[in-house]
């Protein structure tokens, strides 16, 4: 049985939206939700090629990219916004149910 989608996301096939604690500035807004969309083969290639060994970089990356956002905009983000994106990409790509 898995874990049921908490309340701060939004999910859907194509993306999820995640409510943040509080307003952030990225890309020079004021946001208090953040959207990633589903991400491709080459979306992961290219973070893995831009944050070689550095697996906090690679998912970094990867995030910012799937949100289009810069890196130092998520590095703005408190730690627990941060882990509520993480957590929103994990249902985005988690296997569906049989």
């Amino acid at each position: 049985m898995s874990k049921p989608v908490p309340k701060y996301l939004k999910l859907t096939a194509e993306n999820v939206t995640i409510t943040l604690t509080k307003p952030t500035e990225m890309n020079g807004i004021k946001l208090d939700t953040i959207t990633l969309r589903a991400p491709t083969v080459r979306d992961i290639r290219v973070s893995t090629q831009t944050g070689g060994d550095d697996d906090e970089q690679r998912e970094l990356n990867l995030f910012a990219s799937l949100a289009e956002v810069s890196a130092k905009d998520l590095e703005g983000l408190t730690y627990k916004d941060y882990n509520r994106v993480a957590a929103g990409y994990s249902f985005l790509v988690r296997e569906d149910e049989l």
